[in-house]
């Protein structure tokens, strides 16, 4: 196979499993009764532990005024808790619940656990280094343009 037709191959293969893991993700908003927007300030949450609310407006692209509304419905859905920052008692931070985590795990677990023992266990330690590499250069790139493409505020 030419290098051509292999870099064609590549890109549609990663085209595809970009459109996978989305309709993976909305299905699982959909489950969740979200939308796609929330299911990411889950992911932060998840990753961050707790977090304010600017901050969630950052990692978002959101306004301020976006991130409150989504964090009262999110609230009253039971999937995260608003409380006072233990360091700044003027702030606010946001946590995912113990339910969000439960649910969370139910619905990404399997998937976790087969596609370690399915997929990345088909690769030898120095294949999964190149796999890596390649992931994090993807997402670098990715990040870079992302940033090109954001409207910049005057």
């Amino acid at each position: 196979m030419s290098r051509e037709n292999l870099l064609k191959q590549v890109g549609a293969a990663a085209q595809a499993y970009q459109a996978s893991v989305e309709a993976f993700d909305e299905a699982v908003a959909r489950r969740m009764r979200i939308n796609s927007t929330d299911l990411r300030c889950i992911e932060v949450l998840l990753q961050e532990d707790s977090v304010t609310p600017g901050r969630l407006a950052v990692a978002l692209g959101l306004t301020t005024g976006s991130v409150t509304a989504m964090l009262d419905r999110m609230t009253r859905l039971g999937y995260l808790s608003r409380s006072p920052d233990p360091m700044d008692r003027r702030k606010i931070v946001v946590r995912a619940t113990d339910r969000t985590r439960e649910l969370t795990t139910e619905l990404y677990l399997p998937l976790a656990v087969e596609g370690e023992r399915d997929v990345l266990g088909h690769y030898t330690d120095e294949e999964l280094e190149v796999v890596l590499d390649f992931l994090t250069r993807a997402r670098q790139l990715q990040e870079r343009h992302h940033q090109r493409v954001i409207p910049r505020r005057p």
